[in-house]
């Protein structure tokens, strides 16, 4: 649980990415090909200001999410990053003016009750990691040999 706040740090870079690369496709209008080569379009489309700036926030995110996975387990880490899905649809509401209807609403909660869940079980790791290291610690403080 230690981690948490790089966990969080992850998520909403994660979801900042994906509002700025909003804003950014929504500044650049439909995009077509039509007399236009396809490699100087999508050089256009990630060089412009705001997917270029979503893009290199992606990377910090994914920086951060790399450090995580250093420290805690896969299984654990990795579902909190569905609370991308909570802050997007949530900011998207406000900043964008998205639909947030019944059945997004419900699902944000599903989300947020299986992330609370999944929390809960990373103090039942904390506790057996400690519990564990207690362990180890008393062995080695009594140079007992495990064979």
């Amino acid at each position: 649980m230690k981690y948490i706040v790089f966990i969080l740090f992850t998520v909403m870079t994660n979801a900042a990415a994906q509002l700025m690369l909003k804003q950014g496709m929504m500044s650049m209008g439909p995009i077509s090909f039509e007399g236009v080569n396809p490699l100087v379009k999508l050089l256009q489309v990630v060089f412009s200001p705001w997917v270029f700036l979503g893009l290199c926030t992606f990377v910090i995110s994914m920086a951060s999410h790399l450090y995580v996975l250093s420290k805690v387990e896969l299984s654990f880490a990795y579902p909190f990053l569905s609370l991308a899905y909570v802050a997007v649809a949530v900011f998207a509401y406000f900043v964008f003016r998205e639909d947030l209807n019944g059945w997004r609403i419900a699902g944000i909660a599903c989300i947020c009750v299986g992330t609370v869940l999944i929390a809960q079980s990373g103090r039942d790791l904390a506790a057996h990691e400690d519990r564990t290291a207690s362990i180890t610690s008393d062995k080695i403080g009594t140079n007992e040999i495990v064979r």
